[in-house]
């Protein structure tokens, strides 16, 4: 809190007039930016539901884009601020709607959430993939490495790439588990 205080040109009793201590401060600079996230319900109407979870976890992707210091802050607690649970409400309703179990939507509910924030916890390193990092891959042994060696002119996936790529798998597995469940 002192060194938020300092950054803020204010002092520490300041913030502890608004804010009973780090985990209040963190829990509602987490809310606001999950606010940024929210889709409203009409926008998903016309969807089904494998595309109306995409758009979910792409909004919150790029709320998470927008302030890539905050993914990590999610690791300390789960939030459960008025914009958290309003968008968890908006995902299982989802989910459940479209023939999910209760067990099952509130599983598919918390794995994408998961997901979303594993490659959001990536994102301030995302730009350090370029220059340096493609080096190494051109000066691979074929020899040694030879399976990575023939793909290093696809290396390293762009993160934007590889999120796309798993959320289309994930939402996939879950379209197929409620297949085999006969809910889709």
């Amino acid at each position: 809190m002192r060194n938020l205080a300092q950054r803020l040109d204010s002092g520490t009793a300041t913030l502890y007039r608004h804010f009973t201590g780090r985990a209040q401060l963190v829990a509602r600079v987490v809310d606001s930016v999950l606010a940024e996230a929210h889709v409203d319900d009409e926008a998903l109407a016309g969807m089904s539901w494998q595309e109306a979870c995409e758009l979910l976890a792409r909004s919150l992707f790029d709320a998470f884009r927008r302030h890539p210091n905050v993914a990590p802050l999610l690791v300390e607690q789960i939030p459960t601020g008025p914009n958290a649970m309003r968008q968890r409400e908006q995902s299982i309703a989802l989910l459940l709607r479209s023939g999910f179990a209760p067990a099952m939507a509130a599983q598919a509910c918390a794995t994408l959430a998961r997901y979303v924030l594993g490659f959001a916890t990536q994102l301030p390193s995302a730009s350090s993939d370029t220059a340096d990092d493609n080096e190494v891959w051109e000066h691979l042994d074929p020899q040694t490495l030879p399976a990575i060696a023939s793909v290093a002119d696809h290396l390293p996936v762009p993160l934007e790439q590889e999120f796309g790529f798993g959320l289309t798998l994930l939402i996939a597995g879950l379209s197929q588990l409620t297949r085999s469940n006969g809910s889709d």
